[in-house]
C-alpha cells in the first residue's frame, strides 16, 4: 500500500514537472512583440509630414496586431534633443526605430553605432550602415504635376512658392514644379521665398501674404503647416498642397495635393524584421510604388486639364516621362541636363541650383 502510494506520488510529480516544462517552453517559444518606436520632428497636428507618418504608424498597428508594440515622441528638434530621445528608445528596449527627418540622420547614425543589435530606419537621409536603412520618395513627380496644374490655372502666370530649407529634396520639388508649370506656359514665373523651417505657421502665413503682395495668384509650398492653404482660401487664391490632402482646409481654392503614403512600406519593413530578412538599403518610391499619390482634383479644374494631368501621371508612373528630361537650364542659363537625356541619379540627389523660371536666390551656406 505504501509502495503503491509512493509510486503514485512519483508519477504525479513527473506529470507536474512535464506540464510545467511544456508551459515554459510554450512561453519561451512565443515570439515577443517587436517594440517599434517613432521619432517625429513636428507636432502630429491635423495634416503635414508628421501627420502622414503617424497615420502610417496607426496603419501598422492595425495590420500587425499583437506582433508589435509601438511608441512615438513628437515635436523633437533636430540635433542634441533628437539624439537624447533615440538613446532613450534604445534603453527602453526599442528594437526597430523610425526617424523620419533629414535632420535626424546624424543623431540616428551616432546612436546606431553604439546599438548594433537595434535596427534604425531614417526617412529622407542618405547615409546607411549595417543596422541603418534609409527611405525617401520621388516627391518631385507629384510636384511636376502640380506645376502643370498651376501653369494651366494661373491667370497671371505668376505663382508663389514657400520653400522650407534649400536641401536637394526641396530643390527637386521647386524645380520640378517650375518645369511642369513652364511646360504649359513657357513664360510663367515662380516667385520663391525661403522660411528656413519645416513647420512655423507664423512664418508660413507671412511668406504667403508677402507673395500675394508680389502679385501671385497661385501658391505652393514645402512646409508642413496649413497656413498657406488657409491664406489662399481667405484671399480666393489657388493653392497646391503637400504632404496631406489639404482640400478640407481650402475647399474652394485648393486644387490638389501631393499626398504621402508610408503605411504599406512600414508594414513591409516590420514584416522583414520579424522574418529576420531585413537588410540595410536605400529605398526610393514614387507614384508607381504608391508612396505618393495625387489628391482628387478640385471641381474648379477644367476637364481638359484633368485629362492632361491623368495622362502625364500615368506616363510618369510608367517611366515614360521624367520631370527632369532635358533640356534643363538653371537660372544663369547653364545646361544642367542636355536635350534628349534625363537627369542622373547622382545629379538629382545632389541638386544645388534653381532652374529657369524661378525668381529667388539660394541662401548662402
Amino acid at each position: 500500500m505504501t509502495q503503491g502510494l509512493s509510486r503514485a506520488r512519483r508519477n504525479a510529480g513527473r506529470f507536474a514537472f512535464a506540464a510545467g516544462l511544456l508551459a515554459w517552453l510554450g512561453t519561451a517559444s512565443a515570439a515577443e512583440p517587436l517594440h517599434t518606436c517613432f521619432l517625429y520632428s513636428n507636432p502630429i497636428g491635423e495634416s503635414g509630414w508628421t501627420y502622414q507618418h503617424e497615420l502610417a504608424r496607426r496603419e501598422l498597428v492595425a495590420a500587425m496586431g499583437n506582433r508589435i508594440t509601438t511608441k512615438y515622441v513628437e515635436n523633437i528638434a533636430e540635433g542634441p534633443d533628437a539624439e537624447r530621445v533615440i538613446r532613450n528608445f534604445v534603453q527602453e528596449g526599442c528594437k526597430l526605430i523610425f526617424t523620419p527627418s533629414f535632420g535626424f540622420m546624424e543623431p540616428t547614425l551616432k546612436v546606431a553605432r553604439q546599438a548594433p543589435k537595434v535596427i534604425f530606419m531614417n526617412g529622407t537621409g542618405y547615409k546607411t550602415a549595417a543596422n541603418v536603412g534609409v527611405y525617401n520618395a520621388r516627391y518631385y513627380e507629384g510636384r511636376y504635376l502640380e506645376g502643370v496644374i498651376a501653369g494651366s490655372m494661373s491667370k497671371s502666370g505668376v505663382v508663389g512658392y514657400v520653400g522650407a530649407f534649400p536641401i536637394p529634396e526641396v530643390l527637386q520639388g521647386v524645380n520640378a514644379f517650375a518645369q511642369g508649370m513652364r511646360s504649359v506656359n513657357p513664360k510663367a514665373q515662380l516667385r520663391l521665398i525661403w522660411v528656413n523651417a519645416w513647420y512655423d505657421p507664423g512664418r508660413e502665413r507671412d511668406a504667403a501674404n508677402a507673395l500675394v503682395k508680389l502679385g501671385v495668384d497661385t501658391l505652393a509650398y514645402a512646409t508642413s503647416g496649413v497656413s498657406i492653404v488657409t491664406t489662399g482660401e481667405e484671399k480666393g487664391i489657388y493653392t497646391l498642397g503637400y504632404y496631406s490632402d489639404m482640400s478640407r482646409f481650402g475647399p474652394k481654392t485648393n486644387l490638389t495635393s501631393v499626398v504621402q503614403n508610408w503605411g504599406s512600406y512600414y508594414i513591409k519593413v516590420v514584416e522583414d524584421v520579424l522574418a529576420d530578412r531585413w537588410k540595410s538599403d536605400s529605398v526610393m518610391g514614387g507614384l508607381r510604388e504608391g508612396m505618393i499619390k495625387m489628391a482628387p482634383l478640385n471641381p474648379a479644374v477644367p476637364a481638359d486639364v484633368r485629362e492632361k494631368v491623368a495622362r502625364l501621371e500615368k506616363e510618369i508612373a510608367e517611366g515614360r516621362l521624367h520631370p527632369f528630361a532635358g533640356p534643363v537650364l538653371d537660372q544663369e542659363g547653364k545646361v544642367r541636363v542636355p536635350a534628349g537625356q534625363s537627369i542622373s541619379a547622382a545629379d538629382l540627389a545632389n541638386m544645388n541650383y534653381l532652374v529657369q523660371g524661378v525668381e529667388g536666390l539660394l541662401p548662402k551656406p
